[in-house]
């Protein structure tokens, strides 16, 4: 058992070795026990110089293990889902030294990405797609006449998602041969929740036979075989080999402890589901000094709750990272956690308001993008009080395009009835999330992850969502931010001596302030952490054709492209977001 990350680079002799999946092939299963112990090593090294997920990769050590000893990848089909237990599977298919770049600018991708490795076979950033795309990868193979094998390994509470049930029923009817791994850890970021875990937990915990568990998978047409012990590598390689040469649908139980072999992780598995880059002076996950964005809703939910009992917060499986810890405590019967859910968790608040409850959906903006039917068929067309306070908008940093919510804007800004709030700083989401709270009808508030670029402003602001001049230039150029890049509009507009208008929302648009506006000045450049298709940017564009105005517009945000894994920073500037870059775009302008 190790309780410390290895700061210098560790002895791993027989790793050193394997450079492809089938150079472990033939290895005995003492050897396999020894390179699960030098993966889990080169984990902890690794993992320490980049930041990145961590639990769940030291869990499924010997999974890893023992998949890549029985099948024949990469012609063989294997998906990991969540994708965040990849990092052994990178390590053991030619991407040891690489992992030292994980998460950086050209570096490794956190997730299995297929034109990084053929050896990962399947984007899965997010989760519960697994089993859909096994199942089809299968069915490819029986159209074409092939013997490969498909395999999905569904875990950390991905299993909950009605997708994956979806997926299950169909493979029953295809009777496909698919082998589905549940690597059951009783772990989603937080505690699994919801009927399915407890279903499980209690099953185990009584001790049965598999019988019981059985019966569900069985009943969709799964051969079950389980559970097992998903660290012994010889019931694992003994197991495996007995259901790949099986026909029809088979689900092979997988009991893993996240965590494994790091004694701290396996104590707080929570904690430590991802690191931050390991400061040998510092403890690890040392608190940032200034609240992060999440950090200040936390805070305003439990506040307005303390006053309000009709508030009630719902989140799909992101307690943590939504920073609900405090308010699932002071509130438990008001708290809902509806696991990886996130088509359940809107029409869920749906049906909470349509009773007189405030609903509050904490969820982050790629995961909104899931429940996009819900959001317009169950709570805007019945114009219902749900407030969205969506997270992790705009470029997230090191997790890359998977996780980015670039695109928020663009599919809530169609929608009749929706009030979308782009507050700057901490006293502006405060306000926005007031507003939200006051207003009647789906109102969506969203902040990027992170701490604010700037907390307050030496102007007085109007009432919230109203748009304010927050720096008056000479120059007939405003700047119109939306959003947090508001403290680089202001460097901007100071050193080119232009103005800056703080937006504060994209719909409805204060036709009146803008139209004013467009009068004092000549060129409007409009600035926005989001795509520039069908953004910020879009919806002032359609308010000047609408109105006849003649003004020139500029837009500046995302490109029509896939932003890769960097730092945030380092995106903003890939994106033509830094303050040279937005300076430079604006000088342009006198020569065009």
């Amino acid at each position: 058992m190790l309780d410390t990350f290895p700061l210098n680079r560790p002895n791993t002799p027989l790793l050193d070795q394997i450079d492809t999946p089938d150079k472990l092939r033939n290895l005995s299963v003492d050897s396999l026990t020894q390179l699960a112990h030098e993966v889990r090593l080169w984990l902890l090294y690794s993992t320490a110089q980049t930041g990145g997920h961590f639990g769940a990769g030291l869990g499924v050590v010997e999974l890893t293990l023992a998949l890549h000893h029985c099948l024949n990848t990469p012609d063989d089909f294997l998906v990991w889902d969540v994708g965040h237990q990849c990092y052994p599977h990178k390590i053991l298919t030619g991407r040891k030294e690489a992992m030292l770049s994980m998460r950086q600018a050209q570096g490794l991708a956190p997730f299995p990405k297929p034109d990084e490795s053929p050896y990962d076979a399947f984007g899965t950033g997010h989760s519960s797609t697994s089993i859909s795309a096994a199942l089809g990868a299968a069915l490819a193979f029986r159209l074409k006449g092939l013997s490969h094998k498909s395999v999905a390994v569904i875990g950390d509470g991905a299993m909950t998602a009605g997708m994956a049930f979806e997926a299950l029923n169909h493979a029953a009817h295809t009777q496909a041969d698919l082998l589905v791994i549940l690597n059951d850890n009783d772990m989603s970021i937080s505690r699994n929740e919801g009927g399915l875990a407890t279903y499980l937990a209690n099953n185990l915990k009584n001790k049965t036979d598999g019988k019981t568990t059985a019966a569900l998978f069985e009943a969709l047409a799964f051969e079950y075989t389980g559970p097992i012990d998903g660290h012994n590598l010889s019931d694992l390689i003994v197991n495996l080999d007995r259901v790949l040469v099986a026909k029809g649908p088979q689900f092979l139980h997988v009991i893993t402890r996240k965590g494994k072999g790091y004694a701290p992780a396996e104590a707080d598995p929570v904690g430590f589901h991802a690191i931050s880059k390991i400061d040998p002076l510092t403890p690890p996950n040392k608190p940032t000094p200034s609240p992060k964005f999440c950090n200040i809703f936390g805070r305003w939910i439990c506040q307005k709750a303390a006053t309000d009992s009709r508030i009630v917060a719902i989140t799909p499986a992101m307690r943590e990272g939504s920073d609900l810890v405090r308010f699932s405590e002071m509130f438990p019967d008001r708290y809902f956690d509806v696991a990886i859910a996130e088509q359940h968790a809107v029409t869920f608040a749906a049906g909470l308001a349509i009773k007189g409850m405030k609903p509050v959906v904490a969820i982050y903006s790629t995961f909104l993008q899931r429940a996009y039917d819900q959001v317009i068929h169950d709570v805007a067309i019945q114009k219902l009080d749900v407030l969205f306070a969506v997270d992790r908008a705009g470029l997230v940093g090191e997790d890359g395009a998977t996780h980015a919510g670039n695109y928020d804007l663009a599919f809530l800004r169609t929608l009749p009835n929706m009030t979308l709030l782009t507050p700057a700083n901490e006293a502006e989401l405060v306000q926005a999330l007031e507003f939200g709270y006051q207003q009647s009808g789906p109102v969506a508030v969203r902040y990027p992850r992170g701490t604010a670029e700037t907390w307050g402003l030496a102007v007085e602001t109007p009432a919230y969502p109203e748009p304010y001049i927050a720096y008056q230039g000479s120059k007939k150029i405003a700047l119109l931010n939306f959003g947090p890049l508001l403290a680089r509009a202001q460097a901007v507009a100071e050193a080119l001596d232009i103005s800056v208008v703080d937006m504060r929302c994209v719909k409805p648009l204060h036709s009146e302030i803008l139209t004013d506006l467009c009068r004092q000045y000549a060129t409007l450049v409009t600035l926005e952490d989001h795509s520039l298709s069908g953004g910020a940017g879009s919806a002032i564009s359609e308010f000047l054709h609408a109105n006849r105005m003649g003004n020139k517009l500029v837009c500046l945000g995302i490109p029509d492209e896939w932003i890769e894994h960097a730092t945030r920073e380092e995106q903003l500037d890939m994106c033509g977001l830094s303050i040279e870059h937005i300076s430079e775009r604006i000088l342009a302008l006198r020569n065009e």
